[in-house]
């Protein structure tokens, strides 16, 4: 979840990151992800996201990840690029783009079609794109340098690589456009480079929007396909998530709601898939976990409302768990 916390603009992680997802950590979860961190600057969604494109970031890093995995978690990190949604104002200061005159930047895209009221992005070269391919796995062998033990990659949600996955963003002519396979080919040449930077201890995670809500985009059965190749490519896990590559769909919100996407990734992968989407209580996320084949429960909003969001799901489903703090096995009682 971003925390659009970066006060100087320089994508270092602070005392707030070390707060706040410390305290997923003390409070049971078992892999702690930080929020969408750019791989290079122009890739952040706002000036004051985190990034990992430099030394100093990293640096930065160290003292969250260190302290996520003294508290008994995991510590991973998404690793993203904004594209054409990138160079906005975070909520709290302001609303839509932050033109370049203003401290915003040119964004970048597989399109020079703007999002709705953002900036209008310059269309990548191919040797650009091949560029980034690089910058993505120097970002991930930075990740490992700075302690995280697993790192996704955010292709969902209307950033970067979705844009090149969907037909929607990606009328490109060359080697990256066209057909499922050519869309999929900066994803797939992302998930192997990545691999070979940081060897094969290092989980990889996918995150997709698994359907952009509309017939003429990315669809459940590209999405499966695309994850069918990523598994072959290395890839570890399936995050799956929907939308927000474009305006004005239907969305059908309610409880559980992105559950049957990742159920539909599921039965056509043979790696673990986790679901997310309006999870909220321990026994909804039981019961998805016990009636079906998915592997893993991420909670996001949930955890904003209450950092202690796994604890209090042991305590209501009365599971014992060996990794209560020691400073708080008090609260495990209920007399």
């Amino acid at each position: 979840m971003c925390q659009y916390s970066c006060e100087n603009q320089d994508g270092i992680a602070n005392q707030w990151h070390l707060v706040h997802l410390g305290s997923r950590a003390i409070g049971g979860a078992g892999l702690v992800m930080c929020e969408a961190t750019a791989i290079r600057a122009d890739g952040r969604i706002s000036p004051w996201d985190t990034g990992i494109w430099n030394d100093e970031q990293v640096a930065g890093w160290q003292q969250t990840t260190k302290f996520i995995k003294e508290a008994g978690a995991l510590a991973a990190i998404q690793l993203a690029h904004a594209g054409r949604k990138a160079s906005i104002y975070r909520e709290w200061s302001g609303s839509g783009a932050i033109k370049e005159a203003a401290g915003g930047w040119e964004s970048v895209s597989s399109t020079s079609e703007p999002f709705p009221e953002y900036n209008t992005p310059r269309e990548l070269s191919t040797s650009e794109v091949k560029e980034l391919v690089q910058q993505w796995a120097d970002a991930a062998r930075r990740s490992v340098a700075a302690g995280f033990d697993v790192i996704e990659i955010h292709a969902a949600h209307g950033y970067l690589i979705h844009q090149f996955l969907s037909p929607i963003t990606n009328q490109r002519i060359d080697e990256y456009g066209g057909s499922r396979e050519n869309r999929a080919r900066f994803l797939i040449e992302i998930v192997k480079a990545m691999r070979e930077a940081v060897g094969e201890d290092i989980p990889l995670l996918v995150r997709f929007s698994a359907t952009d809500y509309r017939e003429d985009g990315f669809t459940i059965e590209d999405c499966a396909e695309v994850a069918k190749w990523c598994e072959q490519a290395s890839a570890d896990l399936f995050d799956i998530s929907s939308g927000g590559l474009v305006l004005g769909v239907n969305i059908p919100f309610g409880p559980g709601y992105q559950v049957p996407l990742a159920e539909d990734i599921a039965e056509e992968v043979t790696s673990p898939v986790a679901t997310v989407g309006l999870i909220t209580t321990g026994v909804q996320a039981e019961e998805i976990l016990q009636s079906t084949d998915l592997d893993i429960i991420m909670i996001g909003r949930a955890s904003l409302r209450d950092p202690y969001w796994p604890l209090r799901a042991a305590f209501e489903l009365d599971v014992e768990l060996d990794y209560w703090p020691n400073q708080y096995t008090r609260g495990k009682f209920k007399k």
